[in-house]
């Protein structure tokens, strides 16, 4: 069962055939809303829109912890991620797909970013933050679209809900950043610890701020660049469907929580053991 986690942009897609509603209760307070299971074309899986069903959650207002532990309670083995994102560099331009490969926060500790801590001890490692297992599987298959597809870049993740000013846009270009967004981290994150490989799928809307001959974000010029950004998406999803063992072999699987616990078992706090077990499961 794969997991699909949909943007701004993505937070619905005409052809879903809707299975199922799920419940949005974790151990962590309520999951984004309108989480279910649907199907397309003869395929099920779970969808969970990131910002709400009606777009009701500000990027530092997701409960991430949530999203990431209902699907995997769900039972999912991977996540596929949809996104809108701004370009750092011009070659990277509107109604692009970016999948970036690694990742730099830049956000301010206002968002609950990991399950590990209050007795819960571990570290994680993020040195290839996403499945790159699933990034080559989709590589090889983009030649097939009409829309330019990069893979390889790197995703800077501001707090928002304030775009750039000029100062930051550029220093994250001298950071050798290529694309920025609000919601990436720290979902990656918390699905490495829940054992999860995450392919990010990134949309480009606009160009930032950085270059004053260019256009500056505007959320008009965002809204209108979605509508073509959702059928581009619902097209690699599909394709992405058709996959067999997209995610075998992802070092995901035996990262995690499940190696990176710097505590005996018997050490877990009782109070988490349960939800601990469904994250390590």
């Amino acid at each position: 069962m794969i997991g699909v986690i949909g943007g701004s942009g993505f937070e619905k897609f005409e052809d879903f055939e809707t299975v199922e509603l799920l419940s949005t209760e974790t151990p962590f307070g309520n999951a984004s809303s309108g989480f279910k299971k649907v199907r397309v074309e003869g395929t099920e899986f779970l969808f969970i829109s990131r910002h709400g069903d009606h777009h009701e959650l500000l990027p530092s207002e997701i409960n991430y912890r949530a999203n990431i532990y209902a699907l995997k309670k769900m039972g999912v083995s991977s996540i596929i991620s949809f996104s809108a994102v701004g370009s750092l560099q011009k070659e990277f331009a509107p109604g692009d797909m970016v999948t970036p490969f690694q990742y730099i926060d830049r956000t301010k500790s206002l968002r609950k970013s990991t399950f590990l801590g209050e007795g819960l001890i571990g570290h994680v490692s993020l040195a290839k933050p996403i499945c790159e297992v699933m990034g080559n599987h989709l590589k090889k298959i983009s030649p097939k679209y009409d829309f330019k597809t990069h893979f390889g870049q790197t995703y800077v993740c501001i707090e928002g809900p304030y775009f750039s000013t000029k100062a930051e846009s550029n220093t994250y270009r001298q950071m050798d950043a290529q694309i920025i967004g609000m919601s990436n981290f720290p979902e990656y994150a918390l699905a490495r610890e829940a054992g999860l490989p995450y392919l990010p799928c990134c949309f480009v809307t606009d160009y930032d701020c950085w270059d004053d001959s260019i256009p500056h974000v505007t959320v008009e010029e965002v809204i209108k660049v979605m509508k073509f950004n959702n059928q581009k998406a619902f097209s690699v999803l599909k394709d992405l469907l058709k996959i067999k063992n997209l995610s075998e072999g992802s070092l995901a699987y035996a990262g995690g929580l499940q190696s990176g616990l710097f505590m005996p078992p018997e050490a877990i706090p009782a109070d988490k053991k349960y939800w601990v077990d469904v994250l390590m499961g």
